[in-house]
């Protein structure tokens, strides 16, 4: 059976038909008006209504940015699109003849892994997105967690660190000022800075001023001492997060998706050493796995689908 996943991003909406394999059948994308959120509507009902032609559709499924309610069906609040308890899923619902679910965009793609990706086959899996912020999504027992609200899995914001550094939440030291794509620019410029080691950073510092994605990516993958000082400084913080949500939740994995992933066991290594120091009653249960997530961009739009699929079916 066919379904639709959509994925609003900052830049751009994805969309794509997707088998009840996780295989896509079909792709559309078009840019995001981020600015203009009755645009963005509009890109979602003619991006379904383009990969629907000519097909045995049975649900499309949206992820978006944001909190999302415990029905699928009203967006409470997107930072950079102006959705305030925006009823999004009615709004579709007029337009088009399909079963629709809203779901938050990290949600989706971890449900995405779990199904079809690096947590296929197990019971219990979290995620955590590392991009410019720290996404995340809990599957527990075979079940995608929302919480009571449906705001749940919100794991960029679970504090590391009393009296941090502050967040764009409100709140101070959370994981995301700690281990995020942006943490790790601002650590690699701080090294860069001091000097002592690598080198190679250090010019590029003098060189560009502000050190960018691209460079330290570049300076990592070629194993520059000062680059890599500053994912290991990342995964030390990561883990120190896996330790506290492994106390929680118990998975049996976690997932690593998100730009700065494809670092690979350059990340996961001290992102593992953190978690074995700081887990409570290490040795006296299993350890779980920590991988990198295998979807990548199209996580998204398979999640959304197969999601949707499910409630099309349920309902």
């Amino acid at each position: 059976m066919q379904s639709i996943g959509i994925d609003i991003g900052g830049t751009k909406i994805a969309g794509a038909v997707v088998s009840d394999s996780g295989e896509i059948l079909a792709e559309d994308r078009v840019a995001t008006e981020a600015g203009d959120s009755e645009a963005i509507i509009e890109a979602v009902v003619s991006m379904i209504e383009r990969l629907a032609v000519g097909r045995t559709v049975s649900a499309a499924g949206v992820a978006a940015p944001g909190f999302i309610d415990s029905q699928q069906s009203t967006v409470y609040y997107t930072p950079n699109i102006n959705w305030r308890n925006e009823p999004l899923r009615d709004r579709l619902l007029e337009r088009l003849d399909l079963d629709i679910t809203i779901d938050n965009d990290a949600n989706a793609a971890g449900w995405a892994e779990y199904r079809f990706g690096a947590g296929r086959n197990l019971s219990d899996m979290t995620m955590l997105t590392i991009g410019t912020g720290v996404g995340g999504a809990i599957v527990s027992q075979g079940r995608l967690f929302r919480g009571g609200f449906g705001t749940g899995a919100e794991l960029g914001h679970l504090r590391v660190v009393p009296d941090g550094l502050p967040c764009g939440c409100g709140a101070r030291g959370c994981i995301e000022q700690y281990g995020s794509g942006r943490a790790l620019l601002r650590m690699a410029n701080e090294i860069a800075d001091v000097g002592g080691i690598g080198l190679a950073l250090a010019d590029a510092r003098r060189e560009h001023g502000e050190l960018d994605g691209t460079i330290v990516g570049t300076l990592i993958a070629e194993r520059d001492p000062g680059a890599v000082h500053a994912l290991e400084q990342l995964g030390h913080w990561l883990g120190q997060a896996c330790a506290s949500l492994s106390a929680v939740l118990d998975p049996e994995v976690f997932v690593f998706g998100g730009g700065v992933s494809i670092a690979g066991d350059l990340l996961l290594d001290p992102v593992r050493e953190a978690y074995r120091q700081n887990v409570p009653a290490r040795g006296y249960h299993p350890e779980p796995q920590f991988v990198i997530a295998e979807l990548v961009n199209n996580a998204g739009v398979v999640g959304a689908a197969d999601l949707a699929r499910i409630h099309s079916q349920q309902a």
